[in-house]
């Protein structure tokens, strides 16, 4: 069990399984891209990692990047109801305040996803940890303007926000 930060010397020796079991939740739900990022050791450090990552998702297709986004989980939706969320997105969530709504916030949060995701075909993503409740509720609205590819590009962003996180908390800067 993984007790804590690892240094990048631990992550290069890491053997390819291993590193994808550990990596495999830095995109939500998507080991392949761990299992890419793996092949492209030795990194220098920990912005090498990220920089990489962020390669890797850029040169994926657009359909791979709307299955990116696909993976997300809706905010405060029925899989965060149900305790059904992977531990990283139900600790982004709760640090976001997302589990504190009131019963308005929730039902105007589940409408506003509801019409996202009929919009654009993808859940609504943005990096909770950089965010509060109202905040998001805020995005939401503002983002439903944007054009499907703007939105596509925005999401990805947030995205690789999210994945930025997850590495600090698994690797020493």
């Amino acid at each position: 069990m993984l007790m804590g930060p690892m240094t990048m010397t631990a992550v290069n020796l890491l053997e390819p399984s291993e590193f994808t079991r550990i990596f495999g939740n830095v995109v939500e739900l998507a080991p392949s891209i761990a299992s890419v990022l793996a092949r492209r050791r030795p990194l220098r450090d920990v912005q090498h990692l990220i920089n990489e990552l962020y390669s890797i998702m850029d040169g994926l297709s657009d359909s791979d990047k709307v299955d990116i986004l696909r993976r997300h989980p809706d905010l405060a939706g029925t899989l965060a109801e149900k305790g059904l969320l992977t531990a990283e997105s139900t600790a982004e969530q709760k640090s976001a305040g997302l589990d504190q709504l009131t019963e308005q916030q929730k039902y105007d949060l589940q409408r506003l996803n509801k019409s996202y995701r009929d919009k654009f075909g993808f859940p609504f993503v943005i990096c909770a940890r950089e965010n509060k409740a109202v905040a998001i509720l805020e995005g939401l609205t503002r983002r439903m303007i944007n054009t499907p590819q703007r939105e596509l590009a925005t999401g990805l962003g947030e995205v690789k926000k999210i994945a930025r996180l997850r590495v600090l908390d698994l690797v020493l800067a």
